[in-house]
């Protein structure tokens, strides 16, 4: 039975690092000594060892260990004996298309499905849908697909923002982008607000956090989905 924690981001607004997550992480990962971090997504092209130790310094605070997937010779095993798995935020087409050239989009995804307890954020959470075409990260390399785990029935779009009508800013909004993929796709999409998240058990999926969400599906009216709805409707 899935498992699974898919929140917007790692970090609130002057908060430390998972810190507003440290509650639910203690209940999700509970019975883990050591979680297996993937660290592939590299944010500002930090080092994995670097961004292992970051995580190792969080998860610290619940008293859980932390290595990284790179320490491994063979990473397909080491996801598959795995106690429990978190995958980091930072650039989504460098994380899928290292996913992919190691061998392990396949292995990952039925490692979660069989019931080894998943985090994900930012990047982490974008694999998390059935493709990663709504991210809102640079193509800095060209992954072999698009598709990712497709835990959910739907894309996701971490970080979304609102259009601020205030603001100089000329370019595009979130929702403008989105709709731009509704044009040719017609997966439905997801996007959490910071601090936002969703609790998936099984097939039962479950939005949390203090803020709406706001979901898109293809030439309908986009809805706002308050905190604490099941979005099993979503298909």
């Amino acid at each position: 039975m899935k498992n699974i924690i898919i929140a917007s981001t790692s970090t609130l607004h002057g908060g430390e690092y998972l810190d507003y997550l440290l509650p639910e992480l203690q209940i999700h990962f509970k019975g883990c000594k050591t979680i297996l971090f993937i660290p592939y997504a590299r944010p500002s092209g930090i080092s994995h060892d670097e961004y292992t130790a970051k995580v190792a310094l969080a998860f610290a605070k619940i008293k859980i260990k932390v290595r990284g997937i790179h320490e491994f010779e063979n990473t397909g095993i080491a996801l598959q004996n795995a106690e429990g798995i978190f995958t980091g935020g930072g650039n989504t087409f460098l994380l899928v298309s290292q996913l992919y050239k190691n061998k392990v989009m396949d292995i990952l995804a039925a490692t979660i499905k069989s019931g080894t307890p998943y985090l994900g954020t930012s990047a982490g959470s974008n694999i998390c849908g059935l493709t990663m075409q709504t991210t809102n990260d640079m193509p800095i390399i060209y992954p072999p697909s698009f598709q990712t785990l497709g835990m959910v029935p739907f894309n996701l779009n971490p970080h979304f923002l609102d259009a601020d009508e205030q603001s100089k800013h000329m370019g595009e909004t979130r929702e403008t982008r989105i709709k731009e993929f509704h044009v040719f796709n017609t997966a439905p999409v997801l996007g959490l607000r910071e601090g936002s998240w969703l609790v998936v058990k099984g097939e039962h999926i479950l939005l949390r956090g203090q803020l709406s969400a706001r979901l898109f599906q293809q030439n309908q009216i986009p809805v706002e989905l308050e905190s604490g709805t099941d979005l099993n409707f979503v298909k």
